[in-house]
Protein backbone atom coordinates (compact mmCIF):
# COMPACT_ATOMS: atom_id res chain seq x y z
CA UNK A 1 0.00 0.00 0.00
CA UNK A 2 2.70 2.45 0.81
CA UNK A 3 3.94 2.29 -3.15
CA UNK A 4 0.80 2.93 -5.24
CA UNK A 5 1.03 6.43 -6.89
CA UNK A 6 -1.36 8.23 -6.07
CA UNK A 7 -4.86 8.15 -8.55
CA UNK A 8 -7.03 11.61 -7.93
CA UNK A 9 -8.12 14.16 -10.27
CA UNK A 10 -9.97 11.92 -12.23
CA UNK A 11 -12.67 13.68 -12.49
CA UNK A 12 -14.09 11.58 -16.32
CA UNK A 13 -14.00 8.79 -13.83
CA UNK A 14 -16.11 10.71 -11.11
CA UNK A 15 -18.86 11.80 -13.64
CA UNK A 16 -18.96 8.54 -15.59
CA UNK A 17 -19.35 6.26 -12.26
CA UNK A 18 -21.69 8.88 -10.23
CA UNK A 19 -23.70 8.55 -13.91
CA UNK A 20 -23.84 4.97 -13.98
CA UNK A 21 -24.89 4.45 -10.42
CA UNK A 22 -27.60 7.17 -10.53
CA UNK A 23 -29.19 5.76 -13.64
CA UNK A 24 -28.60 2.33 -12.59
CA UNK A 25 -31.01 3.40 -9.81
CA UNK A 26 -33.00 5.32 -11.79
CA UNK A 27 -34.13 2.01 -14.21
CA UNK A 28 -34.98 0.21 -10.82
CA UNK A 29 -36.90 3.40 -9.22
CA UNK A 30 -38.42 4.72 -12.25
CA UNK A 31 -39.75 7.94 -10.59
CA UNK A 32 -43.23 9.48 -11.58
CA UNK A 33 -44.11 11.37 -8.78
CA UNK A 34 -42.23 14.60 -7.11
CA UNK A 35 -41.98 12.16 -4.17
CA UNK A 36 -40.12 9.86 -5.99
CA UNK A 37 -37.65 12.52 -7.69
CA UNK A 38 -36.99 13.57 -4.60
CA UNK A 39 -35.77 10.65 -3.13
CA UNK A 40 -33.88 9.68 -5.92
CA UNK A 41 -31.84 12.96 -5.83
CA UNK A 42 -30.95 12.63 -2.46
CA UNK A 43 -29.31 9.37 -3.52
CA UNK A 44 -27.85 10.86 -6.60
CA UNK A 45 -25.94 14.01 -3.96
CA UNK A 46 -24.59 11.19 -1.84
CA UNK A 47 -23.17 9.29 -4.90
CA UNK A 48 -21.80 12.09 -6.30
CA UNK A 49 -20.18 13.32 -3.00
CA UNK A 50 -18.66 9.79 -2.70
CA UNK A 51 -16.98 9.44 -6.00
CA UNK A 52 -15.97 13.27 -5.83
CA UNK A 53 -13.63 11.94 -2.93
CA UNK A 54 -13.12 8.57 -4.45
CA UNK A 55 -11.55 9.60 -7.42
CA UNK A 56 -11.58 13.28 -7.60
CA UNK A 57 -10.57 14.92 -4.36
CA UNK A 58 -9.71 13.10 -0.87
CA UNK A 59 -10.74 15.74 1.57
CA UNK A 60 -11.19 13.31 4.12
CA UNK A 61 -7.73 12.21 3.90
CA UNK A 62 -6.29 15.61 3.29
CA UNK A 63 -8.11 16.40 6.41
CA UNK A 64 -7.16 13.21 8.85
CA UNK A 65 -3.72 12.95 7.30
CA UNK A 66 -2.17 14.15 10.54
CA UNK A 67 -3.56 11.77 12.74
CA UNK A 68 -3.94 8.64 10.09
CA UNK A 69 -0.30 8.87 10.32
CA UNK A 70 0.22 8.69 13.26
CA UNK A 71 -1.88 5.82 14.21
CA UNK A 72 -0.90 4.17 11.39
CA UNK A 73 2.67 4.25 10.28
CA UNK A 74 3.53 3.15 6.80
CA UNK A 75 0.50 3.55 5.19
CA UNK A 76 0.24 6.11 2.38
CA UNK A 77 -2.66 7.77 2.64
CA UNK A 78 -2.30 9.70 -0.62
CA UNK A 79 -3.17 6.13 -2.49
CA UNK A 80 -5.73 5.14 -3.57
CA UNK A 81 -6.24 2.06 -1.22
CA UNK A 82 -6.10 4.20 1.37
CA UNK A 83 -9.30 5.48 1.12
CA UNK A 84 -10.82 2.22 2.37
CA UNK A 85 -10.27 3.11 5.79
CA UNK A 86 -12.30 0.53 7.42
CA UNK A 87 -9.93 -1.74 5.89
CA UNK A 88 -6.96 0.18 7.23
CA UNK A 89 -7.88 0.44 10.44
CA UNK A 90 -8.79 -2.65 11.19
CA UNK A 91 -5.74 -4.10 9.86
CA UNK A 92 -6.10 -5.58 6.54
CA UNK A 93 -3.14 -4.69 4.77
CA UNK A 94 -3.67 -7.28 1.88
CA UNK A 95 -5.90 -6.09 -1.31
CA UNK A 96 -8.66 -3.83 0.01
CA UNK A 97 -10.92 -4.79 -2.25
CA UNK A 98 -11.06 -8.40 -1.10
CA UNK A 99 -11.01 -7.08 3.05
CA UNK A 100 -14.27 -7.75 4.93
CA UNK A 101 -15.68 -4.53 4.52
CA UNK A 102 -15.50 -4.37 1.29
CA UNK A 103 -17.44 -7.82 0.81
CA UNK A 104 -20.17 -6.95 3.22
CA UNK A 105 -20.56 -3.32 0.96
CA UNK A 106 -20.87 -5.09 -2.20
CA UNK A 107 -23.62 -7.52 -0.60
CA UNK A 108 -25.38 -4.39 0.84
CA UNK A 109 -25.21 -2.71 -2.86
CA UNK A 110 -26.09 -5.65 -4.68
CA UNK A 111 -29.12 -6.20 -1.86
CA UNK A 112 -30.25 -2.79 -2.07
CA UNK A 113 -30.55 -2.89 -5.71
CA UNK A 114 -32.16 -5.94 -6.04
CA UNK A 115 -34.89 -4.57 -3.36
CA UNK A 116 -35.48 -1.89 -5.17
CA UNK A 117 -36.45 -3.36 -8.20
CA UNK A 118 -38.81 -6.08 -6.30
CA UNK A 119 -40.66 -3.04 -4.65
CA UNK A 120 -41.01 -1.50 -7.88
CA UNK A 121 -42.15 -4.35 -9.65
CA UNK A 122 -45.14 -4.82 -6.83
CA UNK A 123 -45.50 -1.68 -7.23
CA UNK A 124 -46.35 -0.90 -10.96
CA UNK A 125 -48.32 -3.77 -10.50
CA UNK A 126 -50.86 -2.30 -8.05
CA UNK A 127 -50.90 1.16 -9.75
CA UNK A 128 -51.94 -0.85 -12.76
CA UNK A 129 -54.75 -2.80 -11.11
CA UNK A 130 -55.59 0.70 -9.31
CA UNK A 131 -54.91 -1.43 -5.75
CA UNK A 132 -52.88 -0.77 -2.66
CA UNK A 133 -49.13 -2.42 -3.13
CA UNK A 134 -49.13 -5.44 -0.52
CA UNK A 135 -46.90 -8.10 -2.57
CA UNK A 136 -43.55 -8.75 -2.92
CA UNK A 137 -41.43 -6.69 -0.51
CA UNK A 138 -44.39 -4.63 0.46
CA UNK A 139 -45.67 -7.83 2.32
CA UNK A 140 -42.99 -7.55 4.64
CA UNK A 141 -42.48 -3.76 4.79
CA UNK A 142 -44.18 -0.61 3.70
CA UNK A 143 -41.24 1.24 2.39
CA UNK A 144 -39.34 -1.21 0.78
CA UNK A 145 -37.92 1.36 -1.91
CA UNK A 146 -36.78 3.72 0.90
CA UNK A 147 -34.71 1.17 2.45
CA UNK A 148 -33.43 0.05 -0.43
CA UNK A 149 -31.61 3.25 -0.85
CA UNK A 150 -30.56 3.21 2.76
CA UNK A 151 -28.73 -0.13 2.18
CA UNK A 152 -27.18 0.99 -0.83
CA UNK A 153 -25.25 4.28 0.40
CA UNK A 154 -24.74 2.40 3.55
CA UNK A 155 -22.98 -0.11 1.49
CA UNK A 156 -21.00 2.39 -0.29
CA UNK A 157 -20.12 4.03 3.51
CA UNK A 158 -18.93 0.93 4.73
CA UNK A 159 -16.43 1.32 1.40
CA UNK A 160 -15.44 4.32 1.41
CA UNK A 161 -16.27 6.44 4.62
CA UNK A 162 -16.13 10.10 4.17
CA UNK A 163 -16.47 13.07 6.02
CA UNK A 164 -18.82 14.45 4.03
CA UNK A 165 -20.88 10.99 3.31
CA UNK A 166 -20.86 10.52 7.34
CA UNK A 167 -22.46 13.90 8.02
CA UNK A 168 -25.10 12.93 4.86
CA UNK A 169 -26.20 9.59 5.46
CA UNK A 170 -27.74 10.25 8.95
CA UNK A 171 -29.53 13.41 7.35
CA UNK A 172 -30.73 11.34 4.49
CA UNK A 173 -32.35 8.72 6.50
CA UNK A 174 -34.17 10.90 8.49
CA UNK A 175 -35.02 12.96 5.17
CA UNK A 176 -36.12 9.47 3.87
CA UNK A 177 -38.19 8.61 6.70
CA UNK A 178 -40.13 12.21 6.36
CA UNK A 179 -40.85 11.04 3.01
CA UNK A 180 -42.21 7.73 3.99
CA UNK A 181 -44.56 9.32 6.49
CA UNK A 182 -45.59 11.85 4.03
CA UNK A 183 -46.31 8.93 1.47
CA UNK A 184 -48.67 7.13 3.99
CA UNK A 185 -50.63 10.19 5.09
CA UNK A 186 -51.12 10.00 1.19
CA UNK A 187 -51.64 6.53 1.17
CA UNK A 188 -54.26 7.16 4.03
CA UNK A 189 -56.35 9.48 2.09
CA UNK A 190 -56.55 7.54 -1.02
CA UNK A 191 -57.54 3.57 0.42
CA UNK A 192 -58.61 4.31 3.98
CA UNK A 193 -59.56 1.69 5.57
CA UNK A 194 -57.53 -0.37 3.62
CA UNK A 195 -54.08 1.02 4.35
CA UNK A 196 -55.08 1.17 8.25
CA UNK A 197 -55.39 -2.69 8.07
CA UNK A 198 -52.29 -3.01 5.87
CA UNK A 199 -50.27 -0.97 8.43
CA UNK A 200 -51.76 -2.59 11.13
CA UNK A 201 -50.30 -5.86 10.35
CA UNK A 202 -47.24 -4.63 8.26
CA UNK A 203 -44.54 -2.91 9.88
CA UNK A 204 -42.91 0.49 8.32
CA UNK A 205 -39.17 -0.62 7.90
CA UNK A 206 -38.42 -3.34 9.85
CA UNK A 207 -39.13 -6.49 9.26
CA UNK A 208 -41.06 -8.92 11.46
CA UNK A 209 -39.70 -12.51 11.84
Amino acid sequence: MTQETSVYGLWPLVILNSLMFILFAFSFAKPRTTRDWRSLGMYSAFIVALFAEMYGFPLTLYLLSGWLSQRFPGVDFLSHDAGHLLEVMFGWRANPHFGPFHILSNLLIFAGFWLLHSAWQALYRAQREHRLATDGPYARVRHPQYIAFVLVMFGFLLQWPTLITLVLFPVMVTLYVRLARREERDALAEFGDDYRRYAARVPAFIPQR
